[in-house]
């Protein structure tokens, strides 16, 4: 007979974990940026760039007041619209858009450099892309740092335009380059009208209005003895073939505010003709003005490109040019 001591046990019920107190959920709105807003904001475009600064330290630093200042310039702007995500009473997140120059960016909104920080981004963007498509404003603008381009290729934005910026260091000058002169103003408007017509030419399809020869060679009588201008070309059989000219960078209208390194030379105009391209003049012009800048005194050198030029977008990364801001857009068809 068998002991009720060794009886089978029944099976073990399941644990049941007591149950948990209910979590209120925190609330979470998007709303209008209103003035009062600016502080908030401010603190997170400064921990942005903070961050930021981290991968891209060439760039110059954010002062609290500085971001102050650049929030209430765009608040300030005709026609501007904002917003700001809030959870639990706080700003965590926000993005300003203003009217895009009508010349370049027809029926456009530009969200710029200190356009928008924090969290919620994409909810923000929906909020902000119902509003602008609604008013016709169907061109979406954004310069974001590297490390928000993914957040915004998933809202179906694609990559216009790279601001990069490499150490300034004195290169040897390649022997097919030497400094402009005034005998070289007919090649250089020449070589005007080139970048021109490789801008608004596939693939890169830019609006830009063209100069006409004319024009561009006015500009250069006026202009080739300006010592705020370095210019160099590049010639082969005496025939000048390429140019490009340095300069400060606080005389770049599109490389400003957050965009702009502390000190800094910048590349702001390189061409070569199209049937001498192939033969490295490219990157001996480059090299040129990164050395100048070096010697100048200049600790950085910055530039930009459309993405979609494919010479510029194959040589200066070569040179060492990483990326520091990315000029995103979405035309909404």
């Amino acid at each position: 007979m068998a002991s009720a001591d060794l009886k089978p046990e029944p099976p073990a019920r399941p644990n049941r974990s007591p149950c948990r107190p209910c979590v209120p959920r925190v609330p979470r709105v998007i709303r209008p940026f209103e003035p009062g807003d600016v502080e908030a904001a401010a603190g997170l475009l400064v921990r942005r760039h903070a961050a930021h600064l981290v991968a891209c330290p060439l760039l110059a630093p954010l002062a609290r007041g500085q971001a102050v200042a650049a929030l209430r310039a765009a608040l300030a702007t005709e026609g501007r619209s904002g917003w700001v995500a809030v959870t639990g009473g706080d700003v965590v997140g926000y993005l300003i858009g203003v009217p895009a120059d009508a010349r370049h960016f027809p029926d456009g909104v530009w969200v710029g450099d200190a356009g928008l920080a924090g969290e919620r981004l994409e909810e923000l963007y929906a909020v902000a892309a119902r509003e602008w498509v609604a008013a016709g404003l169907r061109g979406h603008y954004v310069l974001v740092p590297p490390a928000l381009r993914d957040t915004f290729f998933s809202l179906g934005f694609g990559q216009q335009q790279v601001h990069a910026a490499r150490p300034a260091v004195d290169l040897p000058l390649d022997p097919r380059v030497r400094r402009a002169e005034r005998r070289d103003i007919a090649a250089l408007a020449a070589l005007d009208l080139v970048l021109d017509d490789t801008l608004a030419a596939s693939p890169v399809f830019s609006r830009i209005t063209p100069v006409t020869l004319e024009q561009a060679r006015e500009e250069w009588v006026d202009g080739i003895g300006d010592p705020a201008f370095t210019t160099f070309v590049a010639e082969a059989d005496g025939r000048v073939l390429g140019a490009a000219i340095g300069v400060d960078v606080t005389s770049s209208r599109m490389n400003a505010g957050l965009l702009r390194p502390q000190q800094a030379g910048h590349l702001a105009f390189a061409a070569v003709l199209p049937e001498a391209r192939g033969l490295g003049l490219g990157r001996a012009l480059g090299q040129a003005v990164i050395g100048w800048a070096a010697v100048a005194g200049y600790p950085t050198v910055c530039t930009d490109w459309r993405s979609p030029n494919l010479g510029a977008a194959r040589t200066w990364p070569r040179l060492g040019f990483r990326p520091t801001f990315l000029r995103l857009h979405r035309y909404v068809a």
